[in-house]
């Protein structure tokens, strides 16, 4: 924040003062200080815990009673309550912070830390900032001072006014400079303080007015302003933070005496030199001289040394991915194209052959192709059922049950469930698969099969060909294992009557799978 930079400030030179009581003075480097309203606030809040008094609450308070707790199984909460009886004080809860008449949470002590101590250079860079900040007209209009009527700032008047001894005279001052409305101003807002603070030797306040700053020790000054109200009086080396900002505010509006504003350079020191009142005190500076940096930035000295406005624009490529970007993968393999065509017209092609399937299952059937399903279940259902007629060879044995060939007779057949009958049709449809011809055939090994048992039971075996060890049926023409011509005749005559029995084994299958089921 820029402070005031003006060269010289005009002495105010009073009625009946001489002529070389008015007079120019050189603007103390104090005021040229930055102005730093973050010191100032903090340092304000630190100094101003100083003038706190300690409190707490009494050791005892909310104890004064004998009160204990009645324990569970009461229906009660456990708090300690007041014994006795005959008053409604008994039995009511006592001691913790949610009672009435209990003591506060945390009861406050006497050892807390009420002081701050603040470090020197700090409070002093809060003061320099405060009176750099007074010399600043629109932050002192802005604090809520009257100095319209005030000829500048800095004000400073004659060493005169430190003679004064009556208050009507030091109003008539006031008048003079322009600094009484700020004064009335001050006077008019007296009022009473709202809260408790008024039982508390606090109970007027006001705003503030003028300060006046004086250097000469023992001025009679003091006892003429001190009574009106608002109007304040300090020694210039003994300035204080809580005068100079009041509430942490910056922009008091001060009123210097010659001698004290000729002091100035040498309690607080200048940019040169350090303060010789305060050891080794320097005033802080700014960082810039001049906070415009715009007209800085754009002054010739520094646009002739910098370099040109590059207007060309260098952007980061933008990195494509080549598995989602057709273009960026077609320069990395320009074969990805007809690769990409190739398997679009074979997925094309799959989706095609697969719907043409679909709806050739789907195509629905004429009455004509479902009456020859219908009659083409009937009779493999036919075929099914028949091939119980075999329960007299061996090899059908091991799908139409043990209980059959054991007894060597057709037994009738027990009752099964549906599960079964589906376990059944499974087995059977293994030799159902075949036909008329495997059946056939399987009938004419069985009876060479029992032939040839037969034949060994009363002379020896002939060593003609090789015999299947599984089924124990020659593989050489069968003329060639039977010794006679009228064992084949028999053996025909014996195929001739299976056949028939082929022929009529349709009804007596049916007949007995209805009475199993």
């Amino acid at each position: 924040m820029a402070a005031a930079a003006r060269p010289l400030v005009t002495v105010q030179a009073l009625e009946n003062d001489m002529a070389t009581d008015g007079a120019s003075l050189p603007l103390p480097d104090v005021m040229k200080a930055s102005i730093r309203p973050d010191i100032v606030t903090f340092v304000h809040g630190q100094i101003s815990n100083n003038a706190r008094q300690p409190y707490a609450v009494s050791r005892r308070a909310g104890h004064q009673t004998s009160a204990e707790s009645w324990g569970t199984g009461r229906a009660v909460s456990r708090i300690p309550r007041v014994p006795g009886g005959g008053t409604h004080r008994a039995g009511q809860g006592a001691f913790g912070n949610m009672c009435r008449g209990g003591r506060m949470f945390a009861p406050t002590k006497i050892w807390r830390r009420w002081h701050r101590a603040v470090n020197v250079t700090q409070k002093r860079h809060a003061v320099v900032s405060a009176i750099a900040a007074s010399a600043v007209p629109s932050l002192v209009l802005a604090r809520g001072h009257r100095i319209e009527e005030v000829p500048e700032l800095p004000l400073v008047v004659s060493d005169s006014v430190e003679a004064l001894e009556k208050t009507n005279a030091a109003i008539k001052i006031l008048k003079q400079i322009g600094a009484y409305s700020d004064a009335e101003k001050a006077k008019d807002s007296l009022g009473i303080r709202p809260g408790k603070g008024k039982m508390r030797n606090r109970r007027y306040i006001s705003r503030k007015g003028p300060l006046i700053v004086y250097g000469t020790e023992g001025a009679k000054l003091v006892k003429a302003f001190r009574n009106i109200t608002g109007v304040e009086v300090a020694h210039v080396s003994r300035l204080n933070l809580l005068k100079l900002a009041p509430g942490g505010h910056l922009g008091r509006f001060i009123i210097w005496t010659k001698c004290a504003f000729e002091k100035l350079d040498e309690i607080y020191g200048t940019f040169d030199k350090p303060s010789e009142k305060k050891h080794g005190y320097v005033l802080p500076r700014a960082k810039m001289v001049n906070a415009d940096l715009s007209r800085i930035i754009n002054s010739d000295e520094v646009q002739s040394v910098v370099k040109p406005i590059k207007k060309e624009i260098k952007r980061a490529p933008l990195k494509k991915n080549p598995l989602k970007n057709l273009n960026v993968m077609l320069k990395l393999n320009p074969y990805a194209k007809a690769a990409r065509r190739m398997s679009l017209l074979a997925e094309a092609q799959r989706v095609k052959a697969k719907q043409e399937k679909l709806d050739k299952k789907r195509k629905p059937i004429t009455k004509e192709e479902a009456s020859a399903i219908q009659a083409a279940s009937k009779t493999w259902y036919k075929t099914m059922i028949s091939d119980s007629d075999y329960t007299e060879f061996e090899n059908f044995s091991k799908w139409l049950g043990a209980s059959q060939v054991a007894t060597g007779k057709k037994s009738p057949p027990p009752f099964v469930g549906l599960h079964h009958c589906r376990r059944l049709a499974r087995r059977r449809r293994k030799i159902i698969d075949h036909q008329l011809a495997p059946s056939v055939g399987t009938f004419e090994q069985e009876v060479m099969a029992r032939t040839r048992r037969a034949r060994n039971a009363t002379a020896p075996p002939a060593p003609v060909g090789d015999v299947d060890t599984e089924s124990n049926v020659a593989t050489n023409h069968p003329q060639q294992e039977f010794a006679s011509a009228a064992q084949l005749t028999t053996l025909q005559a014996q195929v001739a009557d299976l056949t028939a029995l082929l022929q009529d084994r349709n009804a007596t299958v049916l007949t007995t799978a209805r009475s199993g089921l």
